[in-house]
């Protein structure tokens, strides 16, 4: 079967022909329907070798994926041949006390026990088939259209995640400010747009990606590169400042100007990784009042499923330019030159 592997350090992913998996016992065999791109993804294609630190090479790429149940192992249940489903990534020991919450995502002794999500140190979804370790790693998507659906597992409940947290800042009259209005802050406005009664307002250096802003239903969209950008948000909350800000970029430019845009009392949450490292400084005079800054890893797995629900109503929808599984390396070519806007998907054709 292909698969599009990262196989040498410093070299881009590339298109293989690998054998195709079997289930052991408990695990599920999916047939991949669509399997997503992330800037995850890129960050770990740009780890140094010594630093390297999910699995071994040769990586099967795709943590974002989505498909048919094909064969179960023995004794899996829960699912049957023919369903289609989503995959739950930020696999965890199952019996820890996160686990035991449905939060994988902060996995107690994943790192004891190295437990990799798929397409991060485990095989991923960029192939094929894959192998998911467990019935309870996946999520009915009925009939989603699965290249819209692949990236509800990441792109989708990363953001999710953050902006429930937020939701007691977010009442009516509130103001939410979403910085990066690519990938992940396309659907994070769809979100806030869901969830509470805040305006939003969205920044970008992206002139296309603040259009998908407006289009996903921000309020207002400005560019984060003006100068008097931090001005035109005080204005637009009569200088509060926000009550909310979402970072989805993660650079070190985007973090200075969103720590700027919190008021007192408001919440600065971080989701974009952007290319890893990028820190804000925190203490007194740099941050206003009682407000925190919050750091988050992707999301439950009861969330995913909150996320398909708000999908299967039209209240949130992926923005997704599709690729063949052989266009897969060009694909991440763009996405790390930042020439996407939305979300790259692999379509799989068995």
């Amino acid at each position: 079967m292909k698969a599009v592997q990262y196989r040498e350090f410093g070299q881009p992913p590339e298109v293989v022909e690998i054998d195709r998996p079997t289930p052991g016992p408990g695990q599920v065999l999916l047939r991949v329907t669509a399997a997503g791109l992330c800037h995850s993804d890129v960050f770990v294609m740009n780890i140094p070798k010594e630093q390297y630190a999910f699995g071994t090479l040769p990586l099967t790429l795709g943590h974002e994926g989505v498909g048919v149940v094909a064969e179960l192992g023995a004794g899996a249940t829960g699912v049957a041949v023919g369903d289609a489903v989503a995959v739950y990534g930020p696999w965890g020991c199952g019996t820890c006390r996160q686990c035991a919450r449905g939060s994988e995502n902060y996995c107690e002794r994943a790192t004891e026990l190295a437990i990799f999500p798929p397409g991060l140190g485990a095989p991923g979804a960029m192939a094929e088939y894959m192998v998911v370790d467990a019935a309870r790693h996946l999520v009915p998507i009925g009939d989603l259209d699965p290249a819209e659906a692949a990236p509800l597992t990441d792109a989708g409940l990363t953001p999710y995640h953050a902006i429930k947290s937020a939701l007691p800042v977010l009442g009516a009259g509130s103001t939410a400010v979403v910085v990066g209005a690519g990938g992940l802050g396309h659907v994070g406005i769809q979100l806030i747009k869901a969830l509470s009664g805040a305006r939003i307002v969205a920044l970008d250096v992206d002139d296309t990606k603040l259009k998908l802003a407006l289009d996903s239903g921000a309020d207002e969209a400005l560019r984060s590169d003006d100068a008097e950008v931090l001005t035109k948000v005080r204005a637009l909350t009569h200088g509060r400042g926000a009550d909310a800000v979402f970072d989805f970029a993660g650079f070190a430019a985007s973090l200075d100007v969103s720590r700027q845009l919190v008021g007192v009392g408001g919440e600065f949450h971080i989701v974009g990784l952007g290319m890893g490292g990028a820190t804000v400084p925190v203490g007194f005079f740099v941050t206003p009042y009682e407000s925190p800054v919050m750091t988050s890893y992707w999301g439950s797995r009861d969330e995913l499923i909150e996320v398909v629900e708000l999908a299967r109503r039209h209240q949130v929808r992926v923005h997704v330019e599709r690729f063949s599984i052989d266009e897969a390396p060009e694909a991440y070519r763009r996405l790390h030159d930042g020439s996407l806007t939305g979300r790259a998907v692999v379509i799989m054709e068995h």
